[in-house]
């Protein structure tokens, strides 16, 4: 009698020791009662080709990817999905029975299911969206806002020719502002999202004049390191509703774990708090 594969999962980053996956999921593997694993691996960028196509042979059902190997796997898989195709980045490995690799980003997902959560009131037609960055986050970040039926999007990057880059892809509902009008474009905004990692622990503090902070706009850092950053902790004093950047990390895990382990969970106070540990 032959007993059945115990699947295996896992995060592939370089350096990989900070990540907080192998809590979240582990967690749900325990509380769901599957048999499971989820390991961190930490693969340099030259032995990333070698280690991707190794994984259905070694029984992997599929793994996250993270920094800095989110857009040179997209060129390893054997197919990318629509999503992570427009946003140029895979955060998600599916393996199917076959040994085909399928590549997918759901960080987008992971963002709008965090702003919903922790915001229920969020309306995405109330006005414009302001986001400030112009990285790997942001695309995934406008890509979804975009898709829920934000009317503008004024974006802010400190080197304006990467806000201008996203323009020119996602369209024109996408205004690029100056960083030095970061300040004046928050005043309009109904959605205000930091994708950078300014305010992040061990980063320069985001100095962008936060006094024109409108009461009922909806203010969400991606960073999570401290929890309540500069901005939200601003935020909150000016009477806005306010989501951190732990929930996104939490919500764009879930459709993976959906598609490895066979169960869809969900992202409580509990998991929350694995996160944390």
């Amino acid at each position: 009698m032959t007993l059945p594969k115990i699947p295996l999962a896992g995060v592939i980053g370089h350096p990989i020791a900070h990540s907080k996956s192998p809590q979240v999921h582990g967690h749900w593997l325990r509380t769901l009662g599957l048999k499971g694993h989820y390991i961190p691996m930490d693969v340099a960028p030259e032995n990333l080709k070698k280690v991707i196509k190794a994984l259905p042979k070694m029984g992997f059902v599929g793994a996250n990817v993270t920094i800095p190997h989110k857009e040179k796997v997209m060129e390893l898989v054997h197919q990318v999905t629509d999503r992570a195709t427009l946003i140029g980045a895979v955060n998600t490995l599916i393996i199917r029975d076959d040994g085909k690799i399928i590549g997918d980003n759901t960080d987008g997902y992971g963002f709008i299911e965090n702003l919903r959560q922790g915001a229920p009131d969020w309306t995405p037609e109330s006005g414009p969206a302001v986001v400030l960055g112009a990285g790997g986050a942001a695309r995934a970040v406008i890509a979804s806002l975009l898709d829920a039926g934000v009317p503008e999007i004024l974006i802010s990057n400190r080197t304006r020719v990467r806000a201008e880059t996203l323009r020119e892809e996602f369209g024109t509902r996408l205004t690029v502002v100056d960083w030095v009008q970061a300040g004046n474009a928050i005043e309009n905004g109904a959605t205000i999202v930091n994708t950078t990692s300014l305010g992040m622990t061990g980063k320069p503090e985001l100095r962008v004049p936060l006094d024109g902070l409108n009461a009922g706009a909806v203010v969400t850092d991606l960073v999570y390191n401290p929890l309540k950053t500069h901005l939200l902790a601003a935020a909150e004093q000016a009477g806005c509703t306010t989501v951190d950047g732990l929930g996104m990390l939490l919500h764009q895990a879930v459709p993976g774990f959906e598609r490895w382990f066979g169960m869809r969970p969900i992202v409580d106070d509990a998991t929350r708090q694995a996160a944390l540990r």
